[in-house]
């Protein structure tokens, strides 16, 4: 490690910087990924998640919620009941139910085994844009172009509460590992990470020069990555609320941006048909993946930080593997 760090230092300082993170990426970090498969759909697709065991995906393409089985690359489930375009679908922590939202306005719950609705859960007035569960199971959190944060409890399908509110409609809404806040992401611009027992703003980051896509805390819960339409990705310090880096490679709007389980690496996705991954000390790009021929609208990677998941308007997922 210590020679790996010297000769990556070396490198920089003499402007072997893409050189270097070939090397290094590929036969000392291993985080060269190659394509894998791909799931052909009949439209764009607009969201892509894994299971928590990394065996299955879920995508949102149209008015349609897919289940996929990541090794045979076939679809195992189709959910249908939304009215409108599906904005975001996840699994549950324990694999067996999935959430979604939608421009229907609604959120719905869906039993895996059953293939069955089990809940619609109501109260948004616009276009709902996120949603995830709690890492026990028991809320959803869902963000909305009505410009509010809501929580709701899966076992009654009841609102909650509603916490915190943006100036404009918010595009993302995620818990901290821990479960205490939530960081949400909106168009006038902001990152607001809440406490959730309190309903409080903590901080209000700003940043991002147009409306940010996405805000995702690291997995230790001590840094936050956001993405934005001004094409940038930036890492915040939770504790000083200050940007300590900016990744500026995309051409175009950034739609996603994820963490890598270990947290060392950001993988990103954008309009320019590109997906990126960051080393993230660093603050450098190791590798572009290119094969989509349109926007890049979602990506995953698995929980072994093996598999990436793309999805995209040219009607295809791609899975790209560690070489």
């Amino acid at each position: 490690m210590i020679i790996e760090q010297w000769v990556r230092l070396l490198c920089i300082k003499i402007g072997w910087i893409d050189d270097f993170s070939i090397i290094v990426s590929r036969y000392i970090l291993l985080k060269y990924f190659k394509p894998l498969k791909e799931f052909r759909e009949n439209l764009g697709v607009k969201t892509i998640k894994f299971s928590p065991d990394g065996a299955k995906i879920v995508s949102s393409c149209g008015k349609t919620i897919r289940l996929w089985d990541v090794q045979l690359g076939k679809v195992i489930q189709t959910l249908k009941g939304h009215a409108d375009s599906v904005n975001d679908a996840q699994f549950s922590p324990n694999g067996n139910m999935v959430v979604s939202c939608s421009a229907d306005t609604t959120i719905r719950l869906w039993d895996i085994a059953l293939g069955q609705e089990v809940k619609t859960l109501k109260g948004h007035s616009r276009s709902v844009e996120k949603v995830q569960f709690s890492s026990d199971g028991l809320i959803v959190v869902s963000a909305s172009l009505d410009s509010t944060i809501r929580l709701w409890d899966v076992r009654t399908g009841e609102e909650i509460k509603k916490v915190g509110k943006h100036s404009h409609g918010i595009n993302d809404v995620q818990f901290s590992r821990d479960g205490r806040r939530i960081v949400s992401a909106s168009d006038d611009k902001t990152i607001i990470i809440w406490n959730l027992e309190s309903n409080q703003e903590l901080c209000q980051l700003r940043g991002h020069s147009g409306g940010v896509k996405v805000a995702q805390f690291s997995p230790n819960d001590q840094f936050l990555v956001s993405c934005s339409i001004d094409k940038t990705i930036l890492i915040w310090d939770v504790n000083t609320k200050k940007e300590v880096k900016k990744f500026k490679k995309h051409l175009d709007v950034i739609r996603d941006v994820k963490y890598s389980p270990d947290g060392r690496t950001i993988i990103s996705c954008s309009d320019d048909f590109t997906i990126r991954l960051w080393d993230v000390k660093f603050g450098i790009e190791i590798q572009k993946l290119k094969g989509h021929s349109h926007w890049i609208t979602g990506v995953d990677i698995s929980p072994d930080g093996n598999t990436i998941a793309s999805a995209s308007y040219d009607h295809t997922i791609k899975l790209w593997g560690r070489l």
